[in-house]
């Protein structure tokens, strides 16, 4: 048994820049199809985690309505849900360790939008949605509570 090989065996036994090239491809292929089919559910399901997280924060804005006997002020937003607010009337009444454990993010990376008076319902609680200004259409939608679904 030789353990020397020839040129020929050792052309022979590797992959060819051809060869290569097409795995090179069908790779590139593959990527661009997941790619595709990835995207889109991505984006619903930042979407479904808006429309969760505002459900939340409105669940603590009613608990913080029934200690407090009212909504938190406007000035104060929805850290008010974390803080005793400043110059807040039964103070005493506000509930020890807030009424949520931290305030989310929308997905986008931005904080929600807390109106009170709300425009649309008794409080508002919102976010602009992908494109992160008022309005939109699909995806780039906002993402609010008084929307009926």
């Amino acid at each position: 048994m030789s353990i020397k090989k020839t040129k020929k065996e050792l052309y022979e036994a590797g992959f060819t820049l051809v060869e290569v090239m097409v795995v090179m491809v069908i790779i590139g292929l593959l990527t661009t199809f997941v790619v595709l089919n990835i995207t889109p559910a991505r984006d619903t399901a930042n979407v479904t985690k808006a429309q969760g997280d505002i459900r939340i924060i409105e669940q603590a804005l009613e608990m913080y309505r029934l200690d407090m006997l009212d909504y938190p002020p406007q000035t104060a937003g929805l850290t008010a849900l974390r803080t005793v607010p400043t110059g807040v009337l039964n103070a005493e009444r506000y509930r020890q360790g807030g009424y949520v454990r931290n305030l989310p993010k929308d997905p986008w990376g931005r904080d929600y939008v807390y109106r009170y008076p709300g425009q649309n319902a008794i409080v508002d609680v919102f976010s602009y949605g992908a494109d992160g200004e008022e309005g939109g259409e699909g995806l780039a939608a906002d993402v609010v509570n008084w929307a009926v679904e």
